[in-house]
């Protein structure tokens, strides 16, 4: 009895290599229970039909989109698959071993640990367990190593990087980069960036992303065994180009208007009661000799009474003065626009040698104005401001008494709004009591003088800066020409 099973056991483990002698067509598969495996059947077209004790074996089920079978051992055993076309013709054989071993509970252990990682099937050949196929990240390999390497001897893995992995890679950095000129391409491991930048600084954040998406190396058996020997060089080759910068657009037109508002009110009241008479003395003796007369001595008195009335004076006095002076210019953005309202006042002078000559200050009102503005989505105006007022004050007799003030500021405007930039105010008063005038005799006969005096100076002087941007140097010249009835 053991005699004749062991003649079956060698009949049906040479019963493979006849099937396959006898056609081209037919495979041999060594199945283990618990682990699916799938074959590709390239010769699948139409209708196809399947015979055979395949059954009792394995459960087959058929993905005609990607040709292929798939065989999920059930019981240990033998059985034939045959594949028929629609015309019953057979166009392939499969002969089916199905077994139990040792080695197919570590087969199950392997595919439970790795079977989150797509691409790769567990199959057991020569009685050893075998990790096959091709995984897309670095990650997915070390999995697959940490996995194989707890079982020493018992499994192994030939599992390799698959091509698609770059070209993913590669369609990953293109869409991160997101700029529709800008391309990647996965060459020999390597990633070249290709197309045109807007500038240098996206070309460099182009590269940088590219670089983010570097996987590590995988140590290939020849490689690490020292048959190969890998190239070293740069992961991302960049090749972009940068976009000439474009014509700087002109810059933004600004029309400063500047308003000079000055208010004056003066008050002077005055009292003087005056009555000094004086005397002034004009006697005098003079010597006469006449030949029809005796000589003698001649003498006359004179006097000259003067302010013999009483005076009174009384007066009041109201003074108010405005001054509204508007100047307007226009500057591009960034440029320094200058405003000058300046009369020049003469006097004489006397040089060398006594030559007369004739000199000249400046009096009035020097503006200068640098606007910018803030940002080009902004209408913030940043006003730079030297502002000077020479004012006149009077004339002595060496020239004329010139008072200089000046603001120095920076602010920042909206445009179309005012700003005052600053004022200069003053208020001086005074009082004077019994003050003689200048007509009045040294040694009058009788004094009797009273006066009172009050006198009041108030000014402030203020400007106004309203920045406005303009589309264009010729914007608003309608409206002035209507009103100046200007034709063109």
């Amino acid at each position: 009895m053991k005699t004749m099973q062991l003649i079956l056991v060698l009949f049906l483990s040479a019963l493979p290599a006849l099937v396959m002698a006898q056609s081209g067509s037919n495979k041999y598969l060594n199945l283990a229970v618990g682990l699916t495996q799938d074959e590709t059947l390239p010769t699948m077209s139409g209708d196809i039909s399947f015979q055979g004790d395949f059954k009792k074996v394995i459960k087959l089920s058929v993905d005609k989109a990607t040709k292929t079978l798939r065989f999920e051992p059930q019981h240990e055993g033998t059985g034939t698959l045959t594949v028929h076309d629609s015309r019953g013709r057979k166009i392939y054989t499969y002969v089916l071993s199905v077994r139990k071993s040792s080695v197919n509970k570590v087969a199950l252990e392997v595919r439970d640990l790795l079977k989150d990682i797509e691409g790769i099937q567990v199959k057991i050949v020569n009685n050893r367990v075998v990790v096959d196929g091709q995984v897309l990240l670095p990650r997915d390999m070390n999995r697959i190593v940490s996995v194989v390497g707890q079982y020493g001897d018992q499994a192994s893995s030939i599992v390799t990087l698959s091509p698609m992995a770059q070209k993913k890679i590669a369609e990953f950095i293109e869409r991160d980069v997101n700029n529709p000129e800008i391309h990647c391409r996965a060459v020999n491991e390597k990633f070249i960036l290709e197309g045109v930048a807007n500038d240098d600084a996206e070309k460099q954040r182009s590269e940088i992303i590219a670089k983010t998406y570097i996987q590590d190396n995988i140590v290939e058996d020849g490689e690490a065994k020292g048959i190969i020997q890998r190239v070293k060089a740069d992961k991302v080759i960049n090749l972009l180009t940068v976009k000439p910068a474009p014509e700087a657009e002109p810059s933004k037109i600004i029309q400063l208007v500047v308003h000079y508002v000055e208010l004056q009110k003066d008050y002077t009241t005055g009292f003087r009661f005056q009555f000094t008479p004086d005397v002034s003395d004009q006697s005098k003796v003079e010597f006469s000799n006449d030949s029809r007369g005796p000589a003698g001595i001649l003498s006359s008195i004179t006097a000259t009474v003067s302010n013999l009335l009483p005076k009174l004076n009384w007066a009041k006095q109201h003074g108010h003065a405005r001054v509204l002076q508007s100047s307007s210019v226009i500057v591009q953005d960034g440029e320094e626009g200058k405003l000058q309202s300046v009369t020049r006042v003469p006097y004489q002078v006397v040089g060398q040698g006594g030559v007369p000559s004739t000199s000249f200050e400046d009096a009035g009102i020097i503006t200068s104005i640098k606007p910018k503005i803030v940002s080009a989505k902004s209408d913030s105006i940043n006003l730079k401001i030297d502002f000077a007022l020479k004012s006149l004050l009077g004339l002595t007799d060496k020239g004329p008494l010139i008072s200089n003030s000046s603001i120095q500021t920076v602010v920042v405007v909206r445009s179309g709004q005012s700003a005052a930039i600053g004022g200069l105010v003053s208020n001086s008063s005074g009082k004077d009591y019994n003050k003689l005038p200048k007509n009045v005799s040294d040694n009058p006969l009788i004094s009797l003088y009273a006066s009172k005096s009050f006198r009041r100076n108030q000014s402030q002087f203020i400007v106004f800066i309203t920045p406005v941007i303009k589309s264009s140097a010729s914007a608003g010249s309608e409206r002035i020409k209507q009103k100046f009835r200007i034709d063109n």
